[in-house]
């Protein structure tokens, strides 16, 4: 727990913008006030979701992709916290943990020079640290019978939300992943492209559907890898939005079929939202809608385990933006959920 770094008082008062005759909410969510025991505090908590930040990108670097991952937290927390409390937000029922405090292994990241290769397989070794650390809060969050909403970071962080869900669930979980890349790559180092490969070989993913899979970005290679393997169910991005010829709606329960009769992680990789800033920004992906759309339809099951929401890029003019995209998939996760 030496990365932990918990979201307080202190932090919450200087985010929160109060106003006479509503309650927003970050007037109502829980908090922790001591670092020990952590997975005690969270069992005896009476919330159902813990809401946990990842502030890095070396993963991105990792994967040759664009930094500013390390950015989203912070952002998001700064809408998140003042949005309305109501019956459809329930903040009571939600703890904001924090976040891992990756400023080191940052520090290391401004040191690599992007245009040396061995610049790259130092970033690599330090993603191999970050898993560990995510592996394990997501693990005694899960433990504790609570359901992770794991913002900010690379893609990379989805090896450590599985393993840690694996490990705390005692059996491999599936994954459902909105993405225009499978981060299926090869075991050739850990960074943001191979976060899923690396989990199956290992025995943590067990059925793994990508939806919106992006033809251009997907190579020969790696699409014979995908058809090889009967744990793995995807629809491409054109036929679901360019050819029609698989609806929205019918492309998502083909994947609810695949992943949803037992535990399953959800995953949204922001580089396949239409023009959000990301490491792998798009000028055609899905929209913001549709991408609220599936949080949705995903998180309405109780075998929906987690939410990580990553790859956003924000800079000084597009935060806000994102901060509201990002809120909006939070909310959307926990409204469905209450509903079950």
């Amino acid at each position: 727990m030496d990365k932990l770094s918990l979201f307080d008082k202190n932090s919450l008062n200087k985010l929160l913008n109060k106003r006479s005759g509503e309650s927003k909410f970050g007037q109502e969510i829980k908090l922790l006030t001591s670092i020990s025991n952590i997975y005690d505090q969270l069992k005896s908590l009476d919330v159902k979701y813990v809401i946990i930040g990842l502030p890095e990108d070396v993963g991105v670097f990792a994967n040759y992709g664009k930094i500013g991952t390390s950015k989203t937290w912070e952002i998001t927390l700064k809408t998140l916290l003042n949005i309305q409390s109501n019956e459809f937000t329930t903040p009571q029922n939600v703890l904001i943990l924090g976040h891992l405090n990756f400023s080191e292994e940052l520090q290391k990241l401004s040191l690599l020079n992007p245009d040396k290769k061995k610049s790259f397989i130092k970033a690599r070794d330090i993603v191999k640290e970050i898993d560990t650390h995510v592996a394990y809060i997501i693990n005694q969050i899960v433990l504790a019978g609570k359901k992770p909403i794991i913002i900010g970071g690379g893609h990379n962080n989805a090896y450590g939300n599985i393993k840690g869900t694996s490990l705390a669930l005692g059996k491999p979980i599936n994954v459902v992943n909105m993405d225009a890349h499978s981060d299926f790559r090869p075991e050739e180092g850990r960074h943001s492209g191979n976060g899923f490969s690396y989990a199956y070989s290992e025995g943590f993913l067990k059925n793994y559907s990508i939806f919106g899979l992006q033809r251009n970005y997907t190579s020969r290679a790696l699409f014979k890898t995908l058809k090889k393997l009967d744990n793995i169910q995807y629809t491409t991005f054109e036929d679901i939005e360019v050819t029609h010829k698989v609806k929205f709606s019918t492309a998502m329960k083909t994947a609810l079929d695949f992943v949803g009769a037992s535990p399953y992680g959800i995953e949204v990789d922001c580089d396949t939202i239409e023009n959000i800033p990301s490491s792998a920004m798009t000028p055609s992906g899905f929209s913001v809608n549709n991408a609220r759309r599936f949080v949705s339809h995903f998180a309405e099951n109780p075998n929906a385990s987690y939410l990580h929401i990553c790859e956003a890029a924000p800079t000084e003019e597009t935060a806000s933006q994102v901060g509201k995209l990002i809120t909006y998939l939070i909310t959307d996760f926990i409204s469905a959920q209450n509903n079950l």
